[in-house]
């Protein structure tokens, strides 16, 4: 099946992007853990506060993609900044600088997203939409392999199995994520067509982005936050590995093998979602992530914990490009669509502020203090999770979507 330039361009671009981004960020809580003694707490906010930074720039960037009636070169300056903001990371010294970093680059994310996924849509037909966005997203978690591989070879050339992340280790990776990180704006430059659409009626350019929305594309708004405020940074699932006992070689391969199964997973069932209903591919997903966390609760060794991390794989290959997809189906017209991805990603990234600080909390306050410790959160993240699905199978069927 023939997908259009965009689709390969938009990919690559992801691809490079994460081989980039998993050599440093994956290891990046440990490295405020283990290097500059940040607590898990502080860990939550930088998070989340960087994810919040991001979900306002996106709600700004995709209307904005829709008055302008373009949207390539506002991704092409989002994965710029975000470039820009590695080579600050060699300077990182306290948690405040962190948080800093991670922000810009998050900021550089709030940018790019919208327009790039209201390019990716509005490049191809509603039929092949699932497709689509599994094969970017298939590219996107191909990337965190191979960034994977690079940092689990440095990992084991300069520390072998040590427990603790060296800083030397962590800048040597920080230094290497520059090359894809710059060739990643590059590609999508020179490579992505612009497609153009028509500019919303003047009637409805002073109206907030959600108020121009339909109703069904807002209920699955209200599922998405729901889900999400459960759905802490993985950043805590790394912790609790590491709790556990993994070592940071060990971290790396658990990661790998998670991206594996992403990555195997993403197109397939973009391409079922197409045949099959998109929101019944995410209520399954949603599901099944509720006892892969029921299950991270109850772990008791390092084994368990790869294990269930390596199946969480499956849950996002199930709802990360068939979400994206949902929502151009529930949102028909290209006008909006730009403010619609906007929408749904600054939902995404609203929640995951509160999301990481109530793990962080309930990791160390409430859970101690319930005799629960570190399963509170997960236990937590898995009855929301449930609670969404019933949300979202409430989401009335809209013509242009088949459900």
């Amino acid at each position: 099946m023939k997908l259009h330039r965009n689709v390969w361009v938009t990919s690559a671009t992801s691809f490079l992007t994460d081989v980039s981004s998993e050599m440093v960020f994956d290891l990046l809580p440990l490295f405020l853990s283990g290097v500059l003694g940040v607590r898990t707490a502080a860990i939550g906010l930088i998070e989340g506060v960087a994810e919040a930074v991001s979900s306002f720039l996106k709600v700004g960037s995709g209307f904005l993609s829709d008055r302008l009636g373009k949207r390539k070169w506002l991704a092409v300056a989002g994965y710029g900044i975000s470039a820009a903001s590695k080579p600050l990371l060699l300077l990182a010294a306290s948690w405040g600088a962190v948080l800093g970093i991670r922000s810009l680059d998050r900021f550089g994310k709030g940018v790019r997203t919208a327009p790039r996924d209201a390019l990716l849509a509005e490049s191809i037909s509603p039929e092949t939409r699932g497709l689509a966005f599994g094969v970017h997203r298939a590219f996107d978690s191909a990337g965190a392999v191979v960034g994977l591989l690079v940092a689990l070879a440095v990992v084991w050339s300069a520390q072998k199995g040590a427990l603790a992340l060296a800083p030397e280790t962590f800048r040597l990776l920080v230094l290497a994520s520059f090359v894809p990180a710059f060739a990643a704006v590059a590609v999508l430059a020179l490579g992505a067509r612009e497609i153009g659409h028509s500019a919303p009626k003047a009637s409805e350019r002073g109206r907030l982005p959600l108020r121009r929305l339909d109703p069904p594309f807002r209920r699955f708004l209200l599922a998405v936050a729901l889900f999400t405020l459960g759905n802490s940074s993985d950043s805590f699932l790394v912790l609790r590995a590491s709790e556990r006992g993994l070592s940071v070689a060990g971290i790396l391969g658990m990661l790998l093998g998670f991206n594996v199964v992403y990555t195997l997973v993403a197109a397939p069932a973009g391409h079922l979602s197409d045949l099959l209903g998109k929101k019944r591919v995410i209520a399954a997903g949603w599901l099944f992530y509720a006892v892969l966390y029921l299950g991270f609760a109850l772990v008791r060794d390092a084994s368990h914990v790869v294990a269930l991390f390596v199946v969480y794989g499956l849950y996002y290959g199930l709802v990360e490009g068939v979400g994206r997809a949902f929502v151009a189906d529930l949102v028909p017209d290209p006008g909006k669509l730009g403010s619609a991805y906007g929408l749904y990603h600054a939902v995404v990234g609203a929640a995951a502020l509160p999301a990481s600080l109530v793990a962080g909390i309930l990791w160390q306050g409430i859970g101690d203090f319930a005799g629960l410790g570190p399963e509170a959160p997960f236990l937590f993240g898995a009855v929301l999770a449930l609670a969404a699905t019933a949300v979202l199978l409430t989401v009335p069927r809209v013509l242009s979507s088949r459900e």
